[in-house]
Formats: structure tokens, C-alpha cells, sequence
């Protein structure tokens, strides 16, 4: 896949044009960043760790009607996807209390939700992806109520579809972020990605609250074994797509 124009450099990927208007090519970045990148640094192989995740969760969703912007993967860090406009909302899915939730609510971290809480943050670097109510979304004309609707039916399903997913990997799927795109024909489709990068994940093996850690909280929190615990998840992933 010949590379043209750059079009977008973000924190851990590159977007490129192609021949095909239709069609983009991310790569992937072994670049970590945290805190919105007040701290930078580096994990060995994450770009094609993330990569080869990212694409076998999604044709695996795409297999239950959840439907993506994934092609196929050229080279293993880098992924053919199809051309879509990003809803600049970040939609955040939560089962367990962990992370900004227990810092703003004083709940307890590791504490079982109710009912999974899906969040709305504003994509914006410049603001610091501040959280959003629904009027403020419409407010700020992000989207329709009807696709906000859309966008939070498909989040649940994939949350309840993911859940199941990574429990039979013994891994616990705790919250995790995901992005949107609307392509041509006005098909609201599952983009960026799903990886250690954009979940947090805890090893059903390890009860320490240290050593369960599978994600960029180790990263985030100096925990060290980065690159170990992306390539456990890997791993595991890959293992029970191939059951």
C-alpha cells in the first residue's frame, strides 16, 4: 500500500491518503502518551500490538452486525480503513468505577456499576476532552438526537458484546473509550480502535490491584511491564478468536 498525503498525525497513529478517496491508511505509533500528553514516552511494539488487536476485535464485531471502518491490514501496524467524518465525541463505557469516575464522585475503584454508565467527552485537545452533558451536545450541535441515540445503542451493544468476550479471555473488561465516523453514505460506523491504548483491562488471575493491570495504566502509573502486559492481551485475544 503506497502511502500519499499525510493527512493527520494524532498521539498514537498517522493518517494517509491512498489512490482511493474511499479508502485511509492508519498507522500505527509505538508512541504512549498520558495525561493529555503531559507525559510522552515509548512501549515496544504497541503500534503493531494494537494494530493486530484493533483488527481482530473488529472483524470479530463486524461478525456480530456491529458494523466498522476496517478493510484489512497491509503490513502488521498498519490498517486500511474507510473513509468516515469523526463524530467529535469520545463515548466512554463503564462497568466498574475506576479512573476519572472515582476522582470525581469519590466512589470506590473497583466498585461493580449498577448498570454500565456511558460518558460523552468533547474531542478536543485544546479543551481537555471536558465531559458533556446531552444539552451541551446538542448545544454545541455535535450531533442529532437521533444519532446520539444511535451512538449510544451501538456503545451498549458492543459493551455487552465485549464483556462477554474478553470474560472468556479472563480478562475483565473494566470501561474503555470509542470513536465514531459517518461515511458517504451517512452510516454511522465504529472507527479508531480497541486496545489496551482505550480500555482498561484486569487480569482475572491477579487480585493485587497493581498486578492485574493489562493496560495503559501501567504506562500512566509507572507500573512497569508495559510491553509484557500488551502482548498478554494480545495473546489472549488472538487465542480465543482461534477457539
Amino acid at each position: 500500500m503506497s502511502q500519499t498525503e499525510k493527512l493527520y498525525e494524532g498521539k498514537a497513529k498517522i493518517l494517509y491518503s491512498t489512490a482511493d478517496s474511499s479508502i485511509l491508511l492508519t498507522v500505527y505509533k509505538d508512541d504512549a502518551t498520558a495525561f493529555n500528553a503531559q507525559k510522552r514516552g515509548q512501549i515496544k511494539g504497541k503500534g503493531e500490538i494494537n494494530c493486530q488487536i484493533t483488527a481482530a476485535l473488529f472483524k470479530w464485531l463486524e461478525s456480530k452486525d456491529i458494523p466498522t471502518h476496517y478493510i484489512d491490514c497491509p503490513q502488521p501496524n498498519q490498517m486500511r480503513v474507510k473513509a468516515v467524518t469523526i463524530v467529535p465525541i469520545e463515548v466512554v463505557v463503564r462497568n466498574i468505577a475506576a479512573g476519572s469516575l472515582c476522582r470525581q464522585t469519590g466512589l470506590e475503584e473497583g466498585q461493580i456499576l449498577s448498570t454500565p454508565l456511558v460518558e460523552y467527552y468533547f474531542k478536543s485537545d485544546e479543551l481537555g476532552d471536558p465531559l458533556l452533558t446531552r444539552d451541551r451536545i446538542f448545544l454545541l450541535d455535535l450531533v442529532t438526537p437521533q444519532r446520539l441515540a444511535e451512538i449510544e445503542d451501538i456503545a451498549r451493544k458492543i459493551n455487552q458484546n465485549l464483556q462477554s468476550f474478553f470474560d472468556k479471555c479472563k480478562i475483565t473488561l473494566v470501561d474503555f473509550k470509542l470513536e465514531f465516523g459517518i461515511d458517504a453514505q451517512q452510516n454511522l460506523l465504529l472507527a479508531d480502535e480497541i486496545s489496551p491504548d482505550t480500555c482498561r483491562l484486569w487480569d482475572q488471575d491477579q487480585s493485587d490491584p497493581k498486578s492485574r493491570v493489562m493496560d495503559k495504566d501501567r504506562f500512566r502509573k509507572d507500573l512497569g511491564e508495559v510491553e509484557s502486559a500488551y502482548q498478554e492481551v494480545q495473546q489472549r485475544v488472538l487465542a480465543q478468536l482461534e477457539t
